[in-house]
């Protein structure tokens, strides 16, 4: 008989803040924040945080300017996105060289395919060559199909190891919050409590045609599959290529006229599209992200008549998207993204 096929999540520990200890090997055991310049008195959010920030509830996305009151001692430095890419394609190149199919999902991730009567071993085979090529700590995730592999890694961190399958997803997952399922956030949390679906079990048991009334009828039975543990099993080396750009700015002083904002976002567009043009994929819809004073951020998206490279239509579009913004507050941020034809 063949071996059995696993998917096996790889997550690195504290990635950016892990990249800027081993720069500065000092620090290590201390609190860490990245963030903007490393400012803690300007206007940004926490890239990443150490686990001994963490500690103090320091979060990702949370203003740097309350991530310093609560952990005050953290050392606070700029992100620095050039070096975390380059360790990145290290680690990738690493995992490469084992006996597996490599699908890298983001900076610090990615899924192999493995074929082994023993995942444990291969995942903690994974780690030791990390350590030891990278000087970088990671947690794996084994699973038999994709969604329980990253699920599986929660699990797991940090740099340890944990399986979770069709074996043992409902000792495990049944009793936590729906909001334990990747994908599901405290929005969507919120709506399912109003029709009495608190955790995943309760979501498992949900009659999918009451959750795609509710949600529509892609998103309502795919939050049932989430419950149950369903997921794709295919991992591919298929090269992974960015599914948009975006670029954003956080103003230290609120902008508060509608013209000026309409100039910010106008900027901003243009800016995305000279990126877009490196990568030569078309765009096919803009979305603009807003962050209202003091810390209340929604996004509108407006997609294009057709595919496109060119500014102005992409610049139209960031406009129109801003004009669905109807509130009045003061803006601390503005973004625009330029998603790609997949």
């Amino acid at each position: 008989m063949s071996e059995p096929h696993w998917v096996l999540h790889v997550d690195l520990d504290q990635f950016i803040a892990a990249v800027e200890v081993a720069r500065r090997p000092e620090l290590k055991g201390r609190p860490v924040v990245v963030g903007g310049n490393g400012d803690p008195t300007e206007r940004a959010v926490v890239a990443t945080a150490s686990y001994e920030a963490r500690e103090f509830g320091v979060h990702s996305g949370m203003p740097l300017k309350v991530a310093v009151r609560k952990c005050p001692d953290a050392v606070f430095l700029p992100s620095d996105p050039p070096a975390y890419e380059a360790v990145s394609e290290r680690v990738m190149d690493v995992l490469r060289e084992l006996p597996a199919v490599v699908e890298v999902i983001g900076w610090d991730e990615a899924f192999l395919g493995v074929r082994t009567d023993d995942p444990e071993g291969f995942a903690a085979h994974t780690r030791e060559v990390v350590l030891a090529e990278t000087g970088l700590s990671c947690s794996v995730g084994i699973g038999d199909n994709r969604l329980r592999a990253k699920t599986a890694t929660g699990f797991a961190k940090p740099a340890g190891i944990y399986r979770l399958t069709k074996d043992n997803w409902v000792e495990v997952m049944a009793a936590r919050p729906v909001t334990a399922l990747r994908g599901i956030g405290s929005r969507t949390g919120k709506k399912l409590a109003e029709l009495g679906v608190a955790t995943v079990e309760d979501l498992a048991r949900a009659d999918p045609a009451d959750l795609a009334a509710r949600f529509g009828p892609a998103m309502g039975p795919y939050y049932h599959r989430l419950a149950l543990g369903a997921g794709d099993t295919e991992v591919s080396a298929t090269p992974w290529e960015p599914r948009s750009r975006s670029r954003e700015t956080t103003f230290q002083q609120d902008l508060t006229s509608r013209e000026e904002i309409r100039e910010q976002v106008a900027a901003l567009a243009r800016r995305v599209v000279e990126d877009v043009r490196e990568d030569g994929r078309p765009v096919v819809r803009v979305v603009v992200k807003v962050r209202f004073a003091p810390f209340f951020t929604y996004t509108r998206g407006v997609a294009l008549d057709a595919a496109t490279l060119d500014a102005d239509p992409v610049e139209r579009a960031a406009l129109a998207a801003w004009e669905r913004f109807t509130d009045d507050r003061p803006v601390r941020l503005l973004g625009v993204r330029a998603e790609f034809v997949r």
